[in-house]
This record gives structure tokens, sequence and C-alpha cells, in this order.
């Protein structure tokens, strides 16, 4: 067998609901951590959280958005996790937010102001509004209730979602910071491979 076979059989025996419990004790930890003003917390510990929170959001969602490059690059099938990765990126969006909107914020008419007066904030919250419909969607009863191809439709807004995350981190930051470039010209490599793909597809069934 060779190592792809190796890794996709290693795969199989990994329920997909580990990713749901990693995610949750990750983000316990990290909220008991600035409870109690731990390591990276000791100084502004709801800031920390709140953008700890935020950076595990983007890894997931361009985790999510490499699973189909990436069977069909290298053979590695991780699809049986596409939709607990995109849940539990839900949830670090939604807990980054609540950080920002009840710890940081704590006031809904100052969480509006922010929204409209700070574009980095207007995009992020943009991109977490895209998020719910697939959030509240990622259940097999939703896809057979929409069919198909509008369960699909729909959730294409994986991509701009994932695009404005990207566009919020990099705006977030003071200076210029490599990171948060790389996140997003990595979600843009990704988007425009996944329509490249798309459009190749569709040329072939026209010829």
């Amino acid at each position: 067998m060779d190592l792809t076979g190796k890794i996709n059989g290693a795969l199989r025996k990994v329920p997909a609901w580990t990713i749901y419990v990693g995610g949750a004790g990750y983000a316990s930890w990290e909220f008991w951590q600035a409870l109690n003003q731990l390591g990276p917390y000791l100084v502004e510990p709801i800031n920390v959280l709140e953008r700890a929170y935020g950076e595990v959001a983007l890894i997931l969602l361009v985790t999510g958005l490499m699973v189909t490059p990436l069977r069909k690059w290298t053979g590695v099938n991780l699809l049986k996790f596409r939709r607990a990765i995109g849940l539990t990126a839900f949830f670090f969006v939604l807990a980054h937010f609540l950080v920002f909107a009840v710890l940081d914020v704590q006031s809904v008419s100052r969480v509006w102001t922010e929204i409209v007066k700070r574009p980095y904030v207007t995009v992020g919250m943009v991109s977490f509004l895209m998020l719910i419909p697939l959030a509240v969607t990622s259940n097999n009863a939703s896809l057979r209730k929409l069919g198909a191809a509008s369960w699909r439709k729909l959730h294409k807004l994986t991509y701009p979602a994932a695009i404005l995350g990207g566009l919020h981190y990099l705006w977030l930051v003071k200076g210029f910071q490599l990171e948060p470039i790389m996140y997003l010209a990595v979600i843009l490599g990704l988007v425009a491979t996944r329509y490249a793909g798309l459009s190749r597809k569709r040329t072939k069934a026209n010829a």
C-alpha cells in the first residue's frame, strides 16, 4: 500500500466528531487561560482571546477550502471531516464575535457603531452573516429539503466569506505583517483554483 493509501486508511478510523471535541476543548482551554490571565493572556486577555478565536476560525476556513484540492492533487481524502471542519469554524467565528460584542464592546449600540465606523469590523460582520445560513443548513435534512443543486449553490458562500475573513484579519493588524497577507493569499489561491476547475468542467461539457 502506498503512503496515500495508508493515510486514507488511518483517516477512515478517525470519527468526524473528534473535530467538534477538539474544537470545544481548545476553545475552553483558551477561555480558561484568559479568565485566569495565564501565559499570553497576562496583558489584555480579552483582546488576546478575541484574536485567538478569530485566527482558529480562519485556519479552519482555509482547511475546509483545502479538502477538495488536497484530494485532487495528493489523493488524501478528508471529505468525511469537511462538515465538522466547517461547523467548528463557524463556532469559532461566533465565539470571536461574542468576545468582541459581550466582553470587549459590551453594548449593542457600540457594536453597531463599530460595524459602521471601522471597515475591518464591517467586512468581518458580513463574513459572519454569510456563514450563518451555511451552518444552519449543514445537515442532511437541509440537503434533502433544498435539493443537492440549491444546497451546493448556497454553500458557495464559503468562498466570499473566507475572502472577507482574510480581509478582516489583514485590516485588523497594525503595520505590515506577513501572516495575514499569507492567509489572504492562500485563500485567494484556493478560491481561484476552485473556480478554474469549474471553468474547465464547463468548457469540456460544452465541447
